[in-house]
């Protein structure tokens, strides 16, 4: 059964897949319908709108020529004046200086430049027709200005660029005043775009003049204005900042992103829009860029034509035409569906009958197959809980044993703790009888008060050991960590004095509050204890060191001793049953696999390594007891 249904689920997915192929045949087709058209409607609205875009252009440039052209021959004029010619040749005669000065500014008012001023051959201003303005020329070195580097006798030199002065941008016409295949000095008029500019800004669509870094110098929007194309590279940037053109400008991109390049200098654009355009018309979407290089000049005159209207109708025809082919491609569906439903609705009659059928004789087989198989968990459940108890009955066994071993391992040890005070009571209580008979109640009284600490000695290393041997309950409680360690070292104490072992305990603070169960605790100390006083036996220096600090929630205990250490080859062995590193039939090897169950089963962890200046050290980890936690 398993089998059968592993087969089917690929057959599921299968058939799913099939299902979702033709939506998504359709939804291509109906994609492919709607860019065809999309593309057709754009295209036959895109031949128009070109068509009406040079006529702008042509009405754009010509307006452009018709306010250039108008000033293009004044600077010729200035190289017909006597006195202008005069002053070139001595350019220090004062009275010279002011006649032009006067000449200059009268020519200024009579053809409406913003200035008109004479350069010699250094590029210093000597005449000028604001000489009594407070931004006069006069005396200013403008030998940076590419007009002045540019300048000939037989050609205007153009450029457009800020005033360093009065800040006032303008278009400069320079032209070379020679006599006699001789120069003499450079005339230069500044003529203003503002009126262009503003008839632009009422124009029906955007416009800008660019010159030949990009550099947007005229634009029907403001925002426009000495703004960049695309961004503009070093070299550009330095050789804009030696003729101070724009005078520290930001010249940031306006973010036009051409998308489409038609050929012929058109290309498709889009522009970002901007806040308050200053127009009536739109500077945000696809646009038609026009561009036309202006004669004369570096200079491009770019007019944008907004292909909203075009975008929006061709998108509307691209959906009208995918929903048409959706619509068709569903009508067939319909169709062919229904065909094919009415066949397999009279397959799925005769199936169905079939199915009933055979279905109530697999529920009856399955329901039996359930009973047995749940008859069947039943009983393995029961058989896991028995065999668990039966697991915690032997551990808790183990453990007993393990501890009534320590103690057979101390017997010896403990019946010399006994020997010695119980013949101390035998020697005692028969001199109290002779001194009693002889009525020395003083010697009496001495030797009774000397038999009550070995009776209390006595009873407190029975009541240890009664302790220790009881049966653990498993519960963990809080426990003070000094009396566990003071309480092993009593039972081991016959050991330890005979060794001589040096024992030295450090307890951080004192002590520790633990949260374990004492009792088992005791045997895992009397077992890390006693096996350091085992690998020690027949040392020179025998120490043992027990020192504990707190690490967080958990207490980190360590015993150290002074003997040669653990084989490096056996630390990966150290916890495991039946494994020792004493002599045969002196140990089983369940003593540390035991300890470690135990500190395990705290929430802790026990660990065995070789100490730098020699010896073992075994590590625990013990939680610390609540109130220490917080």
């Amino acid at each position: 059964m398993a089998g059968k249904a592993e087969s089917i689920a690929p057959k599921r997915r299968w058939l799913r897949l099939a299902a979702v192929l033709p939506l998504v045949g359709a939804l291509a087709v109906a994609a492919i319908v709607a860019l065809v058209a999309y593309r057709v409607v754009f295209e036959l609205s895109l031949s128009a709108t070109r068509a009406s875009a040079g006529h702008r252009l042509d009405l754009y440039a010509a307006s452009f020529e018709r306010e250039v052209s108008q000033f293009a021959n004044y600077p010729y004029v200035m190289a017909l004046d006597g006195t202008v010619l005069a002053l070139l040749d001595d350019p220090a005669d004062a009275a010279l200086r002011h006649r032009a000065d006067l000449y200059f500014e009268a020519l200024n008012d009579r053809i409406g430049t913003l200035d008109v001023y004479l350069l010699d051959l250094t590029g210093r201003v000597i005449a000028s027709s604001n000489w009594d303005k407070w931004d006069s020329f006069v005396g200013r070195d403008l030998s940076y200005r590419p007009y002045f580097q540019n300048a000939h006798t037989d050609r205007v030199t153009r450029f457009y660029g800020i005033g360093t002065t009065n800040r006032q941008p303008g278009y400069f016409l320079a032209t070379a005043i020679a006599r006699d295949d001789r120069t003499l000095g450079i005339g230069v008029v500044k003529v203003s775009l503002g009126q262009l500019e503003r008839s632009w800004a009422s124009a029906e669509s955007p416009a800008i003049l660019s010159d030949e870094h990009g550099v947007v110098v005229l634009s029907s929007v403001p925002a426009w204005k000495y703004g960049t194309l695309t961004p503009l590279d070093d070299a550009a940037r330095r050789q804009i900042a030696e003729a101070q053109q724009y005078n520290d400008r930001p010249l940031s991109p306006i973010g036009l992103v051409p998308l489409r390049d038609l050929g012929g200098g058109t290309r498709i654009v889009r522009l970002p829009g901007t806040a308050g355009p200053g127009g009536g018309f739109s500077t945000e979407g696809l646009f038609l860029a026009e561009s036309r290089a202006m004669p004369e000049t570096p200079w491009t005159l770019t007019v944008f034509t907004d292909l909203s209207e075009m975008d929006d109708l061709a998108r509307l025809w691209a959906a009208l035409a995918g929903l048409g082919s959706l619509l068709l491609i569903g009508l067939f569906a319909v169709w062919r569906q229904r065909r094919r439903h009415l066949r397999e609705l009279l397959e799925a009659r005769s199936a169905l009958q079939r199915a009933h059928d055979h279905l109530e004789t697999q529920v009856a087989e399955r329901t039996a197959a359930l009973s047995a198989t749940n008859e069947r968990l039943r009983r393995e459940v029961t058989e896991r809980e028995r065999a668990e108890r039966t697991l915690r009955d032997a551990q808790s066994g183990l453990v007993q044993a393990s501890k009534l071993a320590s103690l057979g391992q101390l017997s010896a040890g403990i019946a010399h703790e006994l020997n010695q005070p119980l013949a101390a009571l035998v020697t005692l209580s028969g001199n109290a009888v002779r001194f009693l008979e002889r009525g020395d109640l003083a010697t009496v009284r001495g030797n009774l008060e000397r038999v009550r600490p070995l009776v209390e000695r006595m009873g407190h290393l029975t009541g240890e050991l009664k302790v220790f041997a009881r049966k653990s309950s498993g519960e963990p409680q809080r426990v003070g960590l000094r009396k566990l360690v003071d309480d092993a070292l009593f039972l081991l104490n016959h050991r330890l004095t005979r060794g001589p072992v040096a024992v030295s305990v450090d307890i951080d603070g004192g002590d520790i509050a633990l949260w374990c169960d004492p009792n088992r605790f005791a045997q895992v100390l009397l077992n890390l204890i006693g096996n350091a006083v085992d690998a020690m036996e027949g040392g020179g220096d025998q120490r043992i060191t027990v020192s504990a600090r707190r690490d967080g929630s958990f207490a980190r205990i360590d015993i150290r001793d002074s003997g040669p250490g653990l084989p490096p080859e056996r630390l990966d062995h150290m916890f495991e049953p039946f494994f020792t590193t004493k002599a045969p039939g002196v140990g089983l090897g369940l003593g540390l696999a035991i300890s470690a169950g135990i500190i395990r089963d705290f929430g802790g962890e026990l660990t065995a390594a070789n100490a730098e200046e020699g010896g073992a050290v075994f590590s625990m980890t013990i939680p610390i007891g609540p109130g220490e936690a917080t």
